[in-house]
């Protein structure tokens, strides 16, 4: 179940179906209309119609339409879209962390308000985990760097050890002297 309700009319919605409906488009966290219309509990088209009333909310760092190449392709990509939407006509709006926060001033319910809190902590949430993540793949690279240098420093010892051994005179294992033994169908 991705939504349910409390007896105090606190409205809980499941931070991982709030995930799932977070795309990178454009090199930007966004959250598509249609989601966020089922989330609010409102059609997509008066979400669409809110949005178009009050288009000097919404500049481009905090919605943008998807060209019809960037719908094709998360068509491709997303299996967890709704079916209708797949075949609609018209490309969906994608709303940025900002985008979302402003459709709550616009939409004027309880809900469109609480929902937003919602996934504004699944935001916050994702770039806490982005910045642990940064954080740990710094603390990895610092590592290869030292076992980087470390392996650099055992190839020098051996090398210094090869020229120190190719320096050294070492007393030839046999002294020349006469062989003994038999000699076998030879002059003497």
């Amino acid at each position: 179940m991705t939504k349910t309700e409390l007896d105090n009319d606190e409205i809980v919605i499941a931070t991982e179906s709030v995930m799932n409906q977070i795309f990178n488009i454009r090199g930007q966290k966004v959250m598509l209309d249609f989601h966020l219309a089922a989330l609010y509990e409102v059609e997509n088209r008066i979400l669409k119609q809110a949005v178009k009333r009050k288009q000097n909310r919404f500049p481009d760092d905090f919605m943008f339409q998807l060209t019809k190449d960037e719908w094709q392709e998360l068509i491709t990509i997303c299996d967890n879209l709704p079916e209708g939407v797949k075949f609609s006509p018209a490309t969906p709006f994608a709303f940025t962390e900002q985008g979302v926060a402003m459709l709550s001033s616009i939409l004027n319910s309880e809900r469109a308000v609480a929902v937003n809190i919602q996934i504004m902590r699944v935001f916050t949430r994702i770039r806490q985990m982005l910045t642990d993540n940064t954080e740990l793949r710094l603390e990895i690279e610092k590592i290869k760097r030292s076992l980087d240098n470390q392996n650099k420093n055992i190839e020098l010892v051996f090398q210094y050890l090869d020229e120190l051994n190719d320096k050294i005179k070492r007393p030839p294992l046999l002294p020349d002297r006469e062989m003994v033994g038999y000699k076998i169908g030879g002059k003497e």
